[in-house]
């Protein structure tokens, strides 16, 4: 028997709890073992709760427990999760974890000491929710030259931009319903502007590169300038818009970046809508390939964590190896990538428009009137922002993918 502890039980802890309480036996055929909770770690208390007795209020509980063989923290935030995990790491525990801002912060320095003590980290649950990409990028296309990772990683910012899209409703009211149906927080800032994706673009960046790409390095943008005019002009070029994260490897260089994109419909991620999440990944020899599903939610990440405690019970007293190295990654200058991009300006704006971005073509949308719309040739993002400074009557632009 393994036993294990779960650190913070709210939506994700007691997540990870029912799914041992439902899945009992399945988990016990999957990994070959039965696997038990003995301690879950809160600041509160929960009488009547079925797991009330295995609650604790002290850490070193835990951490003195040699019976504690792996520890899930479902806490989120820095600290104290960062704290216990390295106690628990340097104890000999193996640790999972769904958090994803902890991960992106020090991600790489927790694999190096887990490898360190001869146990795992493994934190599947922190991109995507129950998607499993993070494990199939480690292990069954770890062969593979990835050379790009595009996708939706963020529920709330795509459940706002498809009832946009769906039914022309105005940001500031579909943020409130959102809000209200749980799917974004009071302080939805997080998400609406982007930082939630960023670091979840980071992880998957430092796992495609294998070197510790920082979410302070990634160029991020949200989705609060996104606007009704926006999705009709989009519909007329028969797109979608979405919020993007992505990295690639292109002309020697790394990039990295989350902003809304303008996306063809013929394109799997412009079909992706409400809460999902999909990861579009490009390798040398597969092609591409997507994970789809469930980005949040506390069943389908809890899943995930249990799928790490299942990985960690199977290779139990050997270090599960990530591609995943505590060297920091050298990030190129968006200044330097290249793409089109769609602009919206004053009908006045025509002629100087045409006259900066050579080769440009009109875009024509019925609904909207006194604008003059275009989408540029390819161009340096350097080169797009000069460019649009000097247009008198710019009101606003979205990148092309």
């Amino acid at each position: 028997m393994t036993k294990i502890a779960v650190l913070g039980y709210g939506t994700v802890g007691s997540g990870v709890a029912l799914c041992f309480d439902e899945n009992g036996a399945q988990i016990e055929d999957s990994c070959g073992d039965k696997i038990e909770i003995k301690y879950i770690l809160d600041l509160r208390d929960f009488p009547g709760d079925k797991h009330e007795d295995k609650v604790v209020h002290d850490f070193d509980i835990i951490l003195n427990d040699p019976e504690v063989e792996v520890i899930c923290e479902t806490m989120g935030g820095i600290e104290p999760a960062f704290t216990f995990e390295k106690k628990a790491l340097m104890s000999g525990k193996s640790v999972c974890t769904s958090n994803k801002e902890l991960v992106a912060a020090h991600g790489p320095e927790l694999v190096e000491l887990a490898a360190q003590n001869n146990v795992s980290y493994l934190f599947e649950a922190s991109v995507g929710g129950g998607i499993p990409v993070l494990r199939s990028m480690n292990d069954s296309i770890r062969h593979e030259k990835v050379d790009s990772i595009t996708g939706i990683l963020n529920g709330t910012t795509n459940y706002i931009l498809t009832k946009m899209d769906q039914e022309g409703a105005d940001f500031d009211s579909v943020l409130k319903i959102a809000q209200e149906k749980g799917y974004a927080e009071r302080n939805p800032e997080a998400d609406i502007e982007g930082h939630d994706a960023c670091r979840k673009t980071a992880i998957l960046a430092s796992i495609m590169s294998g070197q510790f790409v920082k979410y302070e390095d990634i160029y991020t943008e949200g989705i609060t300038k996104i606007s009704g005019e926006d999705f009709a002009y989009a519909r007329s070029l028969k797109m979608a818009i979405k919020l993007l994260g992505s990295c690639k490897r292109e002309n020697g260089k790394f990039f990295a970046m989350v902003a809304p994109f303008m996306i063809p419909f013929d394109n799997s991620l412009a079909t992706v809508n409400g809460v999902f999440n999909a990861i579009d990944v490009h390798g040398n020899m597969l092609g591409d390939v997507m994970y789809y599903g469930k980005g949040a939610g506390k069943e389908a990440t809890a899943s995930a964590v249990v799928a790490d405690v299942i990985d960690i019970v199977k290779h139990k007293g050997k270090h599960i190896d990530w591609n995943l190295k505590n060297v920091e990654a050298t990030v190129a200058s968006k200044d330097d990538d290249v793409r089109s991009f769609f602009v919206r300006a004053d009908e006045a704006a025509k002629d100087k428009a045409k006259e900066l971005f050579e080769g440009l073509s009109e875009v024509s949308c019925d609904s909207v009137k006194g604008e003059f719309a275009f989408i540029t040739s390819e161009i340096t993002e350097k080169e797009f922002e000069a460019k649009y400074k000097e247009l008198t009557g710019a009101k606003s632009y979205i990148r092309m993918l």
